[in-house]
């Protein structure tokens, strides 16, 4: 059995994406900073007969992600990750804390970059895994009121379509994935959507993303049609 990496995989999209690739006979190693709700996805994945086992790992720290990857490697095979963890501060740019923008950039940016960088060693003895990054479509655009939260998506397409372009020659998948705001608690503390149910869901955002699988690029919009 091969195993599959999800960051932020306690809640939203990660839940969900952890969810499907579950019932496609992956290994899910769920991993995010509170236990409590990756062991709630562990056992709704093992209820329905799938494998999984939780990890906490703050991905900001590089040590700490490479020794979290050593220890994945020796339970199952590695053949991908999806680095879905992610934070967002949305206001005026003049009056971003400097807290704010240093959460969303470690998180966002290094978050990723960590994590990439410390499977790819893997990914490449086996030639072949799939490395997918949830980058938003505020990776895509300049948006009002979310200057430091767009600058650290713009960061990670740039590194993602890199590493389309560095991996080409390989069995490697690289995946950007683009959508839209989605009716998560991510919004909870922030007046930027008025209505979230205009929102698609998180479980109806990876069903889209897997019926997409095949793309490079999946855009996924956030209303409804």
């Amino acid at each position: 059995m091969k195993s599959l990496i999800v960051t932020g995989a306690g809640s939203g999209l990660g839940r969900e994406l952890a969810l499907l690739y579950a019932k496609q006979g992956f290994h899910i190693i769920l991993t995010g900073r509170t236990l409590e709700k990756l062991k709630k996805v562990e056992r709704e994945i093992q209820d329905a007969g799938g494998s999984a086992q939780s990890f906490s790992v703050d991905v900001t720290k590089l040590e700490e992600v490479r020794q979290f990857i050593e220890d994945a490697v020796r339970s199952y095979p590695l053949f991908g990750l999806i680095n879905n963890a992610g934070v967002g501060h949305f206001g005026p740019f003049e009056e971003m804390a400097e807290k704010e923008i240093s959460e969303m950039l470690d998180t966002n940016v290094l978050g990723t970059i960590y994590m990439s960088q410390a499977i790819l060693p893997y990914l490449k003895e086996r030639n072949e895994g799939l490395l997918m990054n949830i980058i938003s479509t505020a990776g895509l655009k300049g948006k009002v009121n979310e200057a430091g939260y767009v600058a650290s998506k713009f960061a990670v397409r740039g590194l993602t379509e890199s590493l389309q372009k560095e991996l080409e020659d390989t069995n490697i998948k690289v995946k950007a994935v683009y959508m839209g705001g989605m009716d998560t608690p991510f919004w909870d503390e922030s007046d930027h959507i008025k209505d979230k149910s205009r929102l698609r869901s998180p479980k109806e955002v990876a069903e889209l993303i897997l019926d997409s699988i095949d793309e490079d690029t999946i855009v996924i919009e956030s209303n409804r049609k």
